[in-house]
């Protein structure tokens, strides 16, 4: 039972929240989980990160993320270069082997064309895996040369040839990039007509940052889903789903 439980309103919350592990040791994952472990169910190996590891490394950590039920996938970028190197089905054979049980495709640092995305995608699926899709670029000035219906209709086809998720693009700085603007607000124009125009339980916003978090909260409600949360931050997230931290205190009783 945990503790002040009668002063929690809030049951528990269906909703997707992934979260970025830049690099930790197997046994700050062990200790942190028996607190957070609850609390997110998507877990991304930062960008490269994987290639660093030793394999038994890896395949003890996804086995340790997955005993909580939370799904474990490389980041993109890895995907980008498989891709890059013609090695998708060596790409994916490695991540069964490692155990991972979900995967990434993206271009946000380089070009794919619609073809190579659908099929990769597809393929993906068929391979078992939990897929999710990013929508945007890396680069900020790249970035910007989507309009909003090019992100909304790119988000749509994602979602037409069944990616499980789509993420739209926060980078871990959350600023200058997708619906944030230099500082990190959130364009409310932009956010508006992604809203009106794609499904929300299939759309992943990452939101790096507490205000963007509070603003994505109090926009689509406590259970909309979240990426790219610093580990050190699951449970100030989690507070704010609840209703337990000043921002979203009585918004959800």
């Amino acid at each position: 039972m945990r503790a002040f439980e009668f002063l929690d309103n809030v049951s528990n919350i269906n909703t997707n929240t992934m979260v970025l592990d830049k690099g930790l040791g197997y046994n700050t994952v062990e200790d942190s989980l028996k607190l957070t472990g609850n609390y997110f169910n998507l877990l991304k190996f930062g960008w490269g990160t994987s290639i660093l590891y030793e394999k038994e490394l890896i395949k003890d950590k996804n086995e340790l993320y997955q005993s909580y039920d939370i799904k474990t996938y490389t980041g993109g970028t890895l995907f980008e270069l498989a891709n890059k190197n013609n090695k998708i089905e060596e790409f994916f054979e490695e991540l069964d082997n490692l155990g991972f049980n979900a995967v990434e495709i993206s271009d946000g640092s380089t070009n794919i064309d619609e073809t190579t995305r659908y099929s990769c995608i597809e393929m993906a699926k068929d391979a078992g895996f939990y897929t999710l899709s990013e929508v945007g670029k890396k680069n900020p000035q790249k970035d910007h040369e989507y309009s909003i219906e090019d992100r909304i209709n790119l988000i749509n086809r994602d979602m037409e040839h069944n990616a499980d998720m789509v993420i739209v693009e926060g980078r871990e700085s959350g600023k200058n990039i997708g619906i944030y603007d230099e500082k990190g607000n959130v364009k409310e124009d932009e956010l508006q007509a992604i809203a009106e125009n794609v499904k929300q339980q299939k759309l992943m916003w990452e939101a790096p940052n507490k205000s963007q978090q509070i603003d994505l909260i109090l926009t689509f409600g406590n259970d909309v889903n979240l990426g790219n949360v610093n580990f050190n931050e699951i449970i100030s997230l989690e507070t704010l789903r609840r209703g337990l931290r000043g921002d979203t205190l009585g918004k959800f009783d």
